[in-house]
C-alpha cells in the first residue's frame, strides 16, 4: 500500500508514451466501464498515474478530473508516485510486524532517505510497505521487484543494497 502523496520527481512522460496513452484511451473510451482497464492500461505505460496522465485521461474521455483522482487514491494497485527500478516492499503483516520489519522499514527509509512510497532521485529504488505477502515463515520478510528476502535483520541491509548497486 503505497502513499498517496504528491511526488517531488518531476513529470517526464514523452511524446511516444502520450501518443500510446492516446491509442488506449481512443480505443476504449465509448466502452462502458472502460475507465479502469484504460487507468490499468496508462500506469503500465508510465509506471505510475501522476496529475499529467489523469489530466489526459479526464479530458479525452470527459470525465471530471475529481472522478479520475477519487479512482486512483482508492485503488491500491494505483500509484501517483514513480517506482524505482528496484521497487523495495516491506511486509508488515502480523508475523512480520512482531519479527521486527517495522525496524527493518525504518532502517531502509533511512539508508535511502525515502518517505513510505517514494522514490530515490535518481530513480533507482523506491519503497513502500505492504501488508502479508503469505511467506510469514520467513518473517521478516522484504521483496525487491521479484526477489524475495526472508528472516532479514538490520545489518544485512547494506549488503542486500549492495548487489542493486552493483547491478548497474
Amino acid at each position: 500500500m503505497g502513499s498517496k502523496t504528491a511526488n517531488t520527481i518531476p513529470f517526464n512522460g514523452t511524446a511516444e508514451q502520450e501518443a500510446e496513452l492516446l491509442k488506449v484511451i481512443n480505443e476504449g473510451k465509448n466502452e462502458k466501464g472502460s475507465l479502469m482497464g484504460i487507468l490499468h492500461k496508462a500506469q503500465d505505460i508510465y509506471g505510475y498515474l501522476p496529475i499529467e496522465v489523469q489530466k489526459i485521461i479526464s479530458n479525452e474521455m470527459d470525465i471530471p478530473l475529481e472522478e479520475i483522482y477519487g479512482i486512483v487514491t482508492f485503488y491500491s494497485q494505483f500509484s501517483l508516485t514513480p517506482k524505482g527500478k528496484y521497487n523495495i516492499s516491506v511486509c508488515l503483516g502480523t508475523a512480520c510486524y512482531v519479527k521486527g520489519a517495522g525496524n527493518i522499514y525504518d532502517k531502509l527509509k533511512e539508508k535511502l532517505n525515502l518517505e513510505d512510497g517514494g522514490c530515490t532521485p535518481d530513480g533507482k529504488f523506491s519503497i513502500e510497505a505492504c501488508r502479508c505477502i503469505g511467506a510469514c515463515g520467513l518473517a521478516p520478510v522484504i521483496t525487491i521487484n521479484e526477489d524475495v528476502y526472508g528472516r532479514v535483520v538490520p545489518e544485512e541491509l547494506d549488503g542486500i543494497l549492495k548487489k542493486y548497486n552493483d547491478a548497474e
